[in-house]
């Protein structure tokens, strides 16, 4: 400790206007490109890469780790060019991650409030009445990760979340009943976007349809709710994390959504009301997700 207080009053004895000025410049800049990228998927990416640089020069200027700073020295060039591309997919999700710590985990970015119930019982409503119709539907609610690149490929609508709506947008030959719609907060951005589709790692039923893997897609690269209702079988699923549930009914379907309103739960609803139907789970089982048929 007071070899950091002595590194600490070193650096402060050195900072002069000019120090200032450098330091302010940098945050502009910084500020300014997470301004640009506001909004999307590169926000929470662009957040965690920041977060471990400056720890890592922290850990570097502040305490004395020859080591650690022998192996960066000696390795980093190289892993600048190989770690990118082996490891592509994994670093994404891992930095997503980072981005997006010590904030809350519930969509809209608000906490819970009365304003959400309605947009919930309008979801399980329509799902139910999709399912029994069997007429297809995907509908995805944006929590903390931006989807406006997603928004900006289907019709902006920016409505307020009705049963009817959603009946009237995925009725079977409509204009809008092709794509998913997304929610934001209490209103329907969007509808007839497109989503990307999964990478078929976590597919274990290889008989589902495009709908399915869209909304395993979408959780995969962004930290959203995808509700989605099969048109040949009209089972409703919900994925989140690259995991899905299927075969619920509106009253489960209700139970899981409102599990997303709760404000600072660092654990996965899906995950829990899974492992709540289970006796006794153990440890693998809190970490894995079961896809049902």
């Amino acid at each position: 400790m007071v070899e950091l207080l002595n590194e600490l009053s070193f650096f402060l004895s050195r900072l002069d206007w000019l120090s200032l000025v450098d330091i302010l410049l940098v945050t502009v800049v910084i500020f300014g490109v997470l301004a640009v990228v506001r909004g999307t998927q590169a926000e929470v990416l662009l957040r965690g890469i920041i977060f471990l640089v400056v720890s890592i020069a922290l850990l570097t200027t502040f305490f004395r780790l020859r080591a650690f700073s022998w192996l960066l020295r000696t390795t980093l060039p190289a892993l600048l060019f190989s770690i990118p591309v082996i490891f592509a997919p994994e670093i994404r999700r891992a930095l997503e991650r980072l981005g997006r710590a010590g904030t809350t985990i519930h969509f809209g970015g608000r906490d819970q409030n009365t304003s959400v119930q309605p947009v919930i019982e309008a979801i399980a409503i329509a799902a139910q009445r999709l399912s029994e119709r069997r007429h297809g539907g995907l509908i995805v609610i944006e929590r903390q990760v931006g989807l406006k690149d997603y928004v900006s490929t289907g019709v902006t609508l920016d409505a307020t979340v009705t049963v009817e709506l959603l009946l009237q947008i995925f009725y079977p030959n409509t204009p809008l009943h092709d794509g998913a719609v997304i929610l934001k907060d209490d209103r329907l951005i969007a509808a007839a976007c497109v989503m990307p589709l999964t990478s078929g790692e976590n597919m274990t039923d290889r008989q589902v349809g495009l709908r399915h893997r869209a909304a395993l897609g979408i959780s995969e690269v962004s930290d959203a709710v995808a509700v989605v209702v099969s048109e040949e079988t009209g089972i409703i699923s919900v994925a989140h994390n690259g995991r899905m549930i299927r075969r619920l009914d509106a009253g489960r379907l209700r139970h899981i959504l409102t599990a997303f309103y709760r404000p600072r739960s660092s654990t996965s609803p899906l995950g829990t009301l899974w492992r709540g139907s289970q006796a006794r789970p153990t440890e693998r089982d809190k970490e894995k997700e079961v896809m049902g048929d």
